[in-house]
């Protein structure tokens, strides 16, 4: 069986692929670096995060960028003439006055890890860039046309055109192909498939909320007219609306308390044989009834299956999704080497797992793993609230309960300095239990920062006889957040007694999207920080970190 969600924690919008029996997923990666995170799996069950498509700070630039914005929606194809894989994506730089300023790229690789090709600009009408490699070696660019011109901004139509591969350009006249197959507005997504001499249009709808949904189109013609599925939507957790409401992108109106899993939408279609054919979606499991998603928005599959008039439905033949779903008749000997979550302690040697990523900007611009070999070593710079150079090193949270534990080496003597453990989901909310210093006792003092919606609240907690090395935890346990400390060096909290534990919990559902007014579409992270607002030199030296998924005792 295959257990939803498959790609747990912040994995968005999956793009999936089968190239020659494997699979691919693609998924959003925003404000962070390296941009557009890669999964392979054998089996559509265990799937292993391979690396990423955007690693050079050259050819991406998300400098600045509040959160949320940056890398949107990649789409994942393979041309099977060039013997290439295809990634579109849009790089959203601001939806101020709802203009959604934005550019629309390409790169290409002949392999799924790389080096992928420097990104080639399609256009700027609208988000959710997808490509079409047809059967006659022609291919064609579908995405959302952003209309400006009555009243608001808002998704208006699916646009198309026609992409010369050989001169890496678009040609033709961009074409309006379709305006939705439900009322419930914010048309998004679009991802072009040819199925038996029908062309196949899957779109989202609904906004990316508890509205969202997946719908189907299709035509004799790759430019239409499109006819939409008598079903329509095929796949979405909300309850039949058949009225728009895209004022409010999360729409908790719609939520549906009978669907295991939320916000179901944004989907990519693939065959595995013959007959077993899976939808990947995005989804979320909010905590009720706060609804609050602290994981964010994750990753899916349902198997569908064609009708006898050439539909898709899903293979429940209901459209709410399901937790659990048959596996297909793959009969394959190759393993992956991890599974999803990666678990365990990082011991930092030569280089960083894949799963390690930063805001914004690349690891080298604060963090290095051979100034002092076995450690990894972060130079403070701007707090965690900057939008611009923050040493933060951090993965994806993938479990509602999480034992989280790093031992660090850091000696500050100015109260601008701090080091420690964070759990972040942007940049304005976010828990740090750090190590700085208090000018007026003399001494070093451990302290966590809470930042919710930007409003800042400090606890002081213990005054450190020796601050080199202690070791910092946290335990999540759904909506409880705690803290600890102990001195001197040794075993990550799960493994060990008598760590001393901060007199008080904190809310953990308040790092989600539905929670923040800063960020959405994004999912809560756990790291390691440094911080020096005073001279960006202070330096601290994480001896690893360990990641547990489950409650602690």
């Amino acid at each position: 069986m295959i257990t939803n969600p498959i790609l747990p924690g912040f994995n968005p919008d999956p793009s999936i692929l089968c190239v020659d029996g494997e699979f691919y997923i693609a998924t959003s990666t925003f404000e962070w670096f390296p941009g557009i995170a890669l999964y392979h799996s054998y089996d559509l069950e265990h799937w292993e995060l391979v690396g990423h498509a955007l690693v050079d700070e050259q050819h991406v630039d998300l400098s600045r960028l509040p959160s949320a914005k940056g890398v949107w929606a990649p789409s994942l194809t393979y041309n099977d003439q060039e013997k290439q894989f295809y990634l579109a994506y849009s790089l959203m730089y601001s939806h101020n006055a709802r203009y959604f300023d934005l550019d629309n790229f390409v790169v290409t690789s002949p392999l799924i890890t790389g080096p992928w090709s420097k990104p080639v600009f399609l256009h700027s009408v609208g988000f959710d860039p997808s490509f079409l490699h047809d059967e006659d070696g022609k291919s064609y660019v579908v995405c959302l046309q952003w209309e400006l011109r009555n009243g608001d901004g808002r998704p208006d139509s699916i646009v198309m055109q026609e992409y010369d591969c050989g001169e890496r350009v678009l040609v033709g006249e961009l074409c309006e192909i379709w305006k939705g197959g439900t009322k419930r507005g914010c048309l998004e997504g679009p991802h072009l498939y040819k199925h038996k001499g029908y062309y196949y249009l899957l779109t989202a709808e609904g906004g990316t909320g508890y509205g969202h949904s997946v719908t189907v189109a299709r035509s004799k013609s790759v430019w239409g007219p499109y006819e939409g599925a008598p079903n329509n939507p095929l796949l979405s957790a909300a309850k039949d609306f058949d009225e728009s409401d895209n004022a409010e992108y999360l729409k908790p109106q719609r939520f549906n308390p009978d669907s295991p899993l939320q916000k179901t939408g944004h989907a990519s279609l693939v065959q595995v044989t013959k007959d077993y054919w899976y939808v990947a979606f995005l989804c979320s499991r909010p905590f009720v009834p706060e609804l609050r998603s602290t994981l964010g928005r994750e990753s899916s599959l349902e198997r569908v299956y064609w009708t006898g008039d050439g539909w898709l439905m899903l293979g429940n033949n209901q459209k709410i999704p399901r937790l659990e779903i048959e596996s297909p008749p793959i009969h394959t000997k190759k393993t992956v080497l991890h599974s999803l979550p990666d678990c365990g302690t990082t011991w930092f040697r030569e280089s960083l797992p894949a799963h390690f990523i930063t805001p914004r900007y690349p690891l080298h611009r604060f963090a290095s793993l051979s100034e002092r070999p076995g450690f990894l070593r972060l130079s403070g710079k701007q707090s965690l609230c900057s939008l611009d150079v923050v040493a933060f090193v951090a993965r994806r949270m993938q479990s509602l309960s999480v034992v989280i534990s790093t031992q660090v080496e850091f000696n500050p003597d100015d109260w601008r300095e701090s080091a420690g453990l964070v759990i972040y989901h942007d940049h304005m909310n976010y828990r740090f239990l750090r190590i700085t210093y208090d000018q007026e006792q003399n001494k070093p003092v451990l302290m966590i920062t809470c930042l919710a919606n930007g409003v800042r609240e400090e606890h002081r907690w213990v005054e450190l006889k020796n601050a080199i090395p202690i070791r910092l935890a946290l335990v999540v346990q759904e909506r409880a957040l705690r803290f600890y400390w102990t001195e001197g060096p040794g075993k990550p909290l799960y493994e060990e007694q008598g760590w001393q534990q901060y007199k008080e919990s904190f809310d953990t559902s308040e790092l989600s999207d539905e929670f923040s007014e800063y960020g959405e579409f994004t999912g809560t992270f756990v790291g390691m920080a440094c911080e020096d607002f005073k001279m960006h030199q202070k330096s601290a030296d994480f001896a690893w970190f360990d990641y547990q998924q489950g409650s602690l005792g």
